[in-house]
Formats: structure tokens, sequence, C-alpha cells
């Protein structure tokens, strides 16, 4: 992955969608995110595709399934050359380390092995309903620091959580654990006007220890989407500065 620029979220609902949309970049290389609705309508001839043309995937399909399920899975996916995988950290531990054994088992040789990524808590989920709807009593913040502790010790690479939690984990769970956020929107955005509901901007998630931001509608439906992702990566940039990935 290219570390100082956004993961653009493709959250289109075919491959004429999405490429109607990548071509508005030049044959630029970038941070992509697949998830469940591209990756389910045209599979892996699209990550395939996506990769030739030089672009870094984070194929986001939150497995959460039995520890071997969960392993096979993994080893498949690694297989494509994808640069990032995810989880549920809600399966627990023993799904983590299968996950990354599976991982281990199918990455290319001679190239990285993707990175895992455990889910704590969805960014569209609230307090009130996590602990109305799913029975878990403590806070929010709670929780998301208990599943990315418990990730980590089960031998995940990193967390997907919202940039709010981000400086909380960074203190948590150590410097060296990826902090991957979507939730990412531009000042204007008005709380309540999508499905998301903790959101920052790019200069904040840099602020709060975010590694990796995902951003989706605010490039994704702009009138200018190279424009947008330009203003997102230099927003995100101000903060984290170039030196960090150039030690």
């Amino acid at each position: 992955m290219i570390a100082s620029c956004p993961i653009i979220a493709l959250d289109f609902a075919n491959r004429e969608e999405c490429f109607t949309f990548l071509n508005q970049f030049d044959n630029q290389a970038l941070n992509i995110k697949v998830g469940m609705e591209l990756y389910y309508q045209e599979g892996n001839d699209l990550i395939d595709t996506l990769l030739l043309k030089g672009h870094h995937i984070f194929l986001d399909l939150k497995l959460h399934d039995i520890p071997h399920t969960v392993e096979s899975a993994m080893k498949i996916l690694a297989s494509k050359g994808v640069s990032m995988v995810t989880v549920h950290a809600s399966g627990g531990s023993e799904m983590i380390k299968a996950a990354k054994r599976g991982l281990n088992a199918g990455a290319i040789q001679g190239q990285p092995k993707p990175i895992l990524l455990a889910v704590t808590q969805l960014t569209s989920l609230s307090q009130q309903e996590m602990q109305e709807e799913l029975l878990i009593p403590v806070t929010l913040k709670d929780s998301v620091q208990h599943y990315a502790q418990l990730a980590m010790a089960s031998g995940a690479d990193g967390i997907v959580c919202s940039p709010l939690e981000a400086p909380l984990l960074k203190d948590r769970i150590g410097t060296g654990a990826i902090i991957v956020t979507p939730g990412i929107r531009n000042s204007s955005y008005v709380v309540g006007s999508d499905d998301q509901t903790r959101v920052t901007t790019p200069y904040q998630a840099a602020l709060n220890g975010s590694d990796f931001i995902v951003v989706g509608r605010p490039i994704t439906q702009s009138d200018n989407p190279q424009r947008m992702y330009e203003v997102m990566k230099d927003a995100f940039n101000k903060e984290q500065g170039e030196s960090k990935w150039n030690n």
C-alpha cells in the first residue's frame, strides 16, 4: 500500500461503474478498497484486472466463521496478491490465528504477505445500538479497546476502527499496530446525513494516529473525484508529514 495516500472505497455495484470511476485518474496507481458488494458481483476476475493495472487492494470482506473455514478462505485470498484483508475481531482468538495461518500459507513467494486487519466495531454502530441490540454492556470505547487488544494478541497486524478511537488504541496496543480508519468526511459533512456515525476529517484522523484512511463517498460522489482525492491526500499528509514514511 502507498502509505501516504488515502484508500478509495470502490462502493460500486459492478465492474463498469468501477472502471468508469477509475479511468478519471489517468492510470494512476491507487490504494483501493474492494468490499462485499463489488467483490460478490465481479469476483476474482476484477481483482486480477485491478492488480494488473497497478492498484493496491484492500479486500474488505470481514470474514467471520469457524476457524477452519476462515483459514481456508484466507489461503485463497492471499494467493491473489491483495495487500490487506479483514476479519471481525468478534470471531475470537482462534479464528484470528487461523486467518493468519491461512495468509502465511497462501502468500505469493517473493511478495509481501497480506496485512491482516481485525474490525473492532463498525463505524456505523452507535453505543446505544451496541448495548441494547447486541447486549454488550460496556462502553463503545471499552469494547473497541478489548477487541483491538484481543486481535493483536492473536496475531493480527492491525485493526480497523473509527478515527475517534485511534488515539486510545495507539496508546493501548502499541505503535507497531497498523490502524486503518474509515468514516472519513470533509469539513462540510453533517452528522446523520448517511450511515456513518463516528467520523472525522482526514487531518483529524492523522492527528489521532491513523496510519491509513478509507474514503468513499466524498471522493466517489464528487463532481471532480481526482481533485477531491488530492484534497483529502493533502489534508491527511498535512499532519502525517512525509518524513514519517521515509524513516
